[in-house]
């Protein structure tokens, strides 16, 4: 009696791969004619894993570095007022005006009356 017997090659256990090793393998399947399914399938990895090293290489633990991380919030320094321009008269009586310095240098200077939508928008452009 014959029977047919399929070996599929897959590695038990645990395997080691380098830096270098996860970083080919993941140009493998995110490259531009990459693809996720023939990486696992060529090289015998899990997907799991593939996604896991994408996502250290994208934060730099994968290689070793690091971006820095954006600060959530900004340090404030309240100080005496620089010489200003006088306040339009059209200002409405007591409106008062905050003077804001980005990380970059650049100063900016609005009154009560700014839009704060397109303030931060404004500020986000110039924080980039």
């Amino acid at each position: 009696m014959s029977s047919r017997i399929e070996i599929v090659g897959r590695v038990s256990g645990r395997r080691h791969w380098t830096v270098e090793q996860k970083l080919a393998i993941l140009r493998d399947a995110f490259g531009p004619e990459g693809s996720v399914r023939a990486a696992i399938e060529r090289h015998e990895v899990g997907s799991g894993a593939i996604y896991t090293w994408r996502r250290q290489a994208m934060s730099g633990a994968l290689t070793g570095i690091t971006k820095p991380a954006v600060p959530s919030f900004a340090e404030v320094q309240i100080s005496e007022p620089a010489v200003m321009l006088p306040a339009p008269s059209s200002a409405a009586p007591g409106s008062g005006q905050i003077g804001i310095e980005l990380p970059s240098g650049v100063r900016l200077t609005v009154d009560a009356s700014v839009d704060a939508e397109a303030l931060s928008r404004v500020i986000g452009v110039l924080a980039r």
